[in-house]
Formats: structure tokens, C-alpha cells, sequence
């Protein structure tokens, strides 16, 4: 007796149709999922900056003046460590003035299209970039 079942499963052709979709769509999602994260990390790098400046405006509410101020170790800071380095710019604030600089480190926001993101004591949002066209309120 001849038995009528036929072997039903993947041929090699099929099997690698679907590798090639795979390895497509990844080649896409990949570049866009990593340009997501960075972004994220610049807007959390920015809010830490604001966090920083509220700190600078208590600190001279209680002193009348910005001088001998230093930054405090927060937890913004801590999770941004490996991504962002957070200083005043110039070394120490005048008594009057100040400008807290967020800058991308070595790791994977290196190459961030806005470079260093600024804040100073009147609010005023400001980047380093060296991509033309790029404008603060594009990466605040």
C-alpha cells in the first residue's frame, strides 16, 4: 500500500525570502530606533539642565549671588553620566551670571546633531552645533 502523505515544511528558498525581509526591515528599524533613543537622551539632558538652573536661582535667592556656586550631584546627572557631562561654563558663575553646559560625551550621543546644550541665568536655551541649520528650538 502506497501511502498518499506529502512532506509539508520550508524549502531553502523560502527560508531565505524571509531571512532577506528580516534583515531589510532591521536595516531600517535599527538607524530609526537608535536616532529615537539619542533623542530621548537629548530631551532628558535638557530637562536636567532646567532641574540645574532651578537649583542656580534658589542658590541666589538664598545668597544674592551666583559666585562660589557649584553644581549638585542629582539623579539626572547619574543617569546621564555615560551619555552627558553637565559643568558651568568658564569654570564658576559671576555674581550675577551663569551658564550651565551640557555636553555629549564619547559614547553613542558623540555624534548628536546638537552638540552641547546650554542654559544661562535669564533661560535662554542655546546649543553648540556643528551641523548647519540646526537651531536651538530644534533640539529643545
Amino acid at each position: 500500500m502506497a501511502s498518499n502523505s506529502t512532506n509539508r515544511g520550508f524549502t531553502l528558498l523560502e527560508l531565505m525570502i524571509a531571512v532577506a525581509v528580516i534583515g531589510i526591515l532591521a536595516a531600517i528599524a535599527y538607524p530609526s530606533y537608535m536616532e529615537h533613543v539619542g533623542k530621548t537622551r537629548r530631551t532628558t539632558a535638557g530637562s536636567c539642565l532646567l532641574e540645574l538652573g532651578q537649583y542656580m536661582e534658589r542658590y541666589y535667592t538664598t545668597n544674592m549671588s551666583y559666585a562660589n556656586a557649584t553644581l549638585p550631584s542629582t539623579q539626572c546627572r547619574t543617569d546621564l553620566a555615560g551619555f552627558y557631562t553637565f559643568a558651568l561654563a568658564d569654570g564658576e558663575p559671576t555674581a550675577s551670571t551663569f551658564l550651565i553646559e551640557s555636553a555629549p560625551t564619547t559614547g553613542p550621543q558623540a555624534n548628536d546633531k546638537c552638540g552641547t546644550l546650554t542654559l544661562s541665568e535669564t533661560g535662554e536655551r542655546g546649543i553648540s552645533s556643528a551641523h548647519t541649520g540646526v537651531t536651538a528650538g530644534d533640539c529643545w
